[in-house]
């Protein structure tokens, strides 16, 4: 019997609707096509930005209280499907059944906290009589929405990443256009739902499905679009920001995480962390682990235990709640992961522990003694392998880790207050784990990183701030 493939539609303004193309969403576990999406024109995108822009200039501001009474409500949407939503997570993408659980209820948060915030945006007074001769005069600052926010965002986290968009720009005033990842749309059209049932006002809200070579540069360049916000690889982010121009730019541009697991670190602690946090998604996590350094005392241990509980991860298929490490998203992804272990063993790295493809299967790999010329040293593998390579002390070790165009998250594994203030101190990184693996966040803290990591800090809060403009109000008053 076959299944009949749902055919999707596209929000603009308000509207669902159909494409005059379309595209199908295929589950990378068996090349099942789940579903047909609308792939969107340049001219339905511009169709999206203008009603943005038309119902932001033209309608009065959302008060803050229908922002938040809306935010509530699409959070108890979620709840109430929440197992709807992970299963569209888990079959569009990567993620096991588990993990995909785990990602609603981050959401579910991520929605909750933009509308706490929505409540604590505000701004305040200036003493203007600090200036001789402005005794006169009293004011303060306030924030006001930029306007039109365009939002492009990827497969991996394809429900959470889409809310961090979303609900800081409603929380905030703004209107939306999220441009989300072709392999992975379903979660952020199903996400739209909610806010639709929510009774966000038509046009504040569009999910514009379809290829980013069709539609993204028009998303970036429309004159009404006053911020970009782009979660991505770095190629795309770099283009985008030279196609935005002066706009408001936020961008989180994923990373090549260090952990540094000193001698006399709890080693039991340092090998559930850095396994956990190297093949949780199958490894496609922007703060997933992939370099290791460990202190020469404990490296054998370390590696010895690490491969044992790497070996005793479950792969398999995803919508199993005992498995482990699904499939990545696709083939593709998969062949190119083998290329760069492949490359390494050319230099010198050893395989510790898998290094097997099957599809889009790649077991969870261990490399050691891979050399810093290796593309896998110096680039974001986004895949399932760890590299773990031996350090003399806290300085060789930090040296290594600031040794690559990235700066997102780091960890360090160590008992000795001094040693982690050291790391703290001189690790180039936008944030640092201590005795806990690169890949710990959550979702109101400020996160971002340095160098080619990206530009700006997500966050409720901070993505707020970045997509609001403070305007100073100052009045000269008469004696």
């Amino acid at each position: 019997m076959t299944t009949k493939v749902k055919s999707y539609k596209m929000l603009i303004g308000g509207e669902w609707r159909e494409g005059l193309h379309s595209f199908d969403v295929i589950n990378p576990q068996n090349s099942e096509v789940l579903a047909t999406v609308p792939s969107a024109t340049k001219e339905e995108m511009t169709e999206a930005i203008e009603t943005a822009d038309r119902t932001f200039r033209m309608r009065d501001p959302i008060p803050t209280h229908e922002r938040i009474r809306i935010l509530s409500k699409v959070s108890d949407y979620m709840e109430k499907n929440h197992e709807v939503f992970a299963s569209i997570i888990a079959r569009e993408g990567s993620k096991t059944i588990t993990e995909a659980r785990s990602e609603v209820s981050r959401a579910i948060q991520t929605i909750r906290i933009s509308a706490e915030e929505a409540r604590r945006l505000k701004g305040e007074t200036i003493n203007f009589d600090q200036n001789p001769g402005s005794e006169n005069r009293v004011g303060y600052y306030q924030r006001f929405p930029v306007g039109v926010v365009g939002a492009i965002t990827p497969f991996n986290d394809p429900l959470n990443l889409v809310a961090h968009k979303i609900g800081p720009a409603i929380a905030a005033g703004n209107a939306v256009v999220v441009k989300p990842a072709s392999a992975t749309p379903l979660s952020a059209l199903k996400l739209a739902e909610a806010f639709v049932e929510a009774g966000l006002p038509d046009g504040y809200l569009s999910v514009v499905t379809g290829s980013g070579k069709e539609v993204g540069d028009t998303l970036i360049t429309h004159p009404a679009i006053k911020m970009v916000s782009f979660t991505g690889g770095s190629v795309a982010g770099e283009a985008i920001t030279r196609k935005a121009g002066t706009k408001k730019i936020s961008m989180e541009l994923g990373s090549n995480s260090p952990v540094i697991v000193l001698n006399d670190a709890d080693l039991s602690k340092a090998v559930h962390a850095c396994c956990s946090g190297a093949f949780s998604a199958a490894g496609q996590n922007c703060i997933g682990v992939q370099r290791i350094f460990v202190g020469r005392e404990l490296y054998p241990a370390f590696i010895d235990r690490l491969v044992e509980a790497t070996v005793a991860l479950k792969v398999g298929d995803k919508m199993d709640d005992r498995t482990d490490v699904g499939p990545m998203i696709n083939e593709k992804e998969a062949a190119r992961v083998a290329e760069w272990v492949e490359e390494a063993l050319v230099k010198g790295a050893q395989i510790e522990t898998g290094g097997v493809r099957d599809g889009a299967y790649y077991s969870p790999t261990i490399l050691t003694e891979v050399p810093s010329d290796a593309k896998v040293m110096a680039e974001e593998i986004f895949g399932p392998v760890v590299i773990v390579n031996p350090v003399g002390d806290l300085e060789e070790a930090i040296e290594k880790s600031n040794a690559v165009n990235y700066g997102l998250h780091a960890g360090i594994f160590t008992n000795d207050i001094n040693q982690a203030f050291k790391a703290i101190r001189k690790m180039d990184v936008g944030g640092i784990m201590i005795n806990d693996s690169s890949d710990y966040r959550i979702d109101e803290m400020p996160f971002g990183g340095t160098k080619g990591s990206g530009i700006g800090r997500e966050g409720v809060r901070f993505s707020i701030e970045s997509m609001t403009e403070q305007k100073v109000v100052c009045f000269h008053l008469d004696d």
